[in-house]
């Protein structure tokens, strides 16, 4: 735990971590604890309550009592409202994430661990290969990520998590056994009940699937310095409303940076926590080669060819420009952009001073 906290920089005071009650978070809360203790730090753990089972509400204040005899400050989050009927897999990540993300912009923690381990990220990699992900996408979780402006980190992803059951068994934790872990309706049970298999007749494993996307992640971090170096150099970045690259520059792109310029500024103009998938980029792409391409939404932004550039501005409720006086007002306190010309729905950005996703 010290060594990753040491490697990644972060300094946190105040760390958030997610705990669902099951072997794994509660693994990860204990060996926080533990080094919480000696460094100085405070764990305050979070428990989302979705409500989708009739056992989870007494699940979670099980929880609640085990982070009480640990010492541990805990809050448990309720899912509130009606629940979809389909899809839950992954509505149900989406708001175990906005939960946990609302609570710790709430109260002033920037960062949030999670307790992905070597199993989770080895089902990521093929699922996002069922999925048809580009490289960043098999690349995997990352250790240190973020959302919007809270730090999601994630010390387990080099363990075993046979060793954290044995972890806890060592110190007398019992730990909750969710049954849609053993649902096939869920894609990544399937494939997680197929991973013995395919390591048995193809010799395909954990470890060297980890080790593939060991490879595939020194690929990708040679690419991100070249695409930042691009973006750097021929992308404009308007005060955060938008970003601009003029035509001719674009189109000396090699396709891979085209890929991963568009990805990047995507994600950033959009405020997403991943970019768009990758086939859904790939066919804007092509859409953007063609001679008739002068518009198309992804990700929760416009992609607009207007003056011999191409412009990434997040999407605008309007369909109009803005009010001319309004416009006219807000120019003379930024006289800077009065040359320039803007396409209306960057006029629209500028002036509703839209917050960016930073990376």
């Amino acid at each position: 735990m010290r060594n990753f906290f040491e490697k990644f920089q972060i300094n946190d005071k105040a760390i958030a971590a997610g705990v669902s009650g099951g072997a794994d978070s509660l693994a990860l809360v204990l060996l926080l604890k533990e080094w919480a203790s000696l460094n100085g730090r405070k764990i305050i753990a979070l428990t989302v309550e979705h409500g989708l089972r009739p056992e989870s509400a007494a699940e979670a204040d099980y929880v609640a009592s085990l982070m009480k005899s640990w010492g541990i400050e805990h809050h448990i989050l309720p899912w509130l409202g009606e629940k979809p009927k389909t899809g839950v897999e992954e509505e149900a990540r989406k708001m175990r994430y906005l939960l946990l993300k609302n609570w710790c912009r709430e109260h002033g923690v920037a960062a949030l661990a999670v307790a992905h381990h070597q199993r989770d990220q080895a089902e990521t990699f093929l699922m996002r290969l069922q999925r048809g992900s580009g490289l960043d996408g098999l690349c995997g979780m990352a250790p240190v990520s973020f959302m919007e402006e809270i730090k999601i980190i994630r010390p387990l992803l080099d363990k075993n998590p046979d060793d954290l059951k044995a972890l806890l068994k060592e110190r007398g934790v019992r730990w909750v056994e969710d049954p849609s872990n053993q649902c096939d309706d869920y894609l990544r049970v399937r494939i997680r009940k197929f991973l013995p298999v395919l390591e048995k007749e193809a010799g395909i494993g954990i470890k060297r699937i980890l080790s593939t996307m060991e490879a595939l992640n020194s690929s990708r971090g040679y690419l991100d310095e070249q695409c930042r170096k691009l973006i750097k150099n021929h992308v404009k970045n308007w005060d955060g409303a938008g970003y601009s690259c003029a035509l001719g520059e674009w189109r000396k792109f090699h396709p891979e940076m085209k890929f991963r310029i568009l990805s990047s500024l995507l994600k950033a103009a959009g405020g997403k926590e991943y970019p768009p998938r990758a086939d859904d980029l790939l066919r804007l792409l092509k859409n953007m080669e063609k001679d008739n391409f002068k518009s198309a939404t992804l990700g929760g932004c416009n992609i607009v060819l207007a003056d011999c550039k191409i412009w990434i501005i997040p999407e605008q409720k309007s369909s109009k420009g803005p009010d001319k006086k309004i416009w006219d007002a807000w120019l003379a306190e930024n006289p800077q952009y009065k040359k320039q010309r803007l396409p209306y729905k960057l006029r629209l950005s500028l002036l509703t001073n839209r917050p960016i996703y930073k990376q």
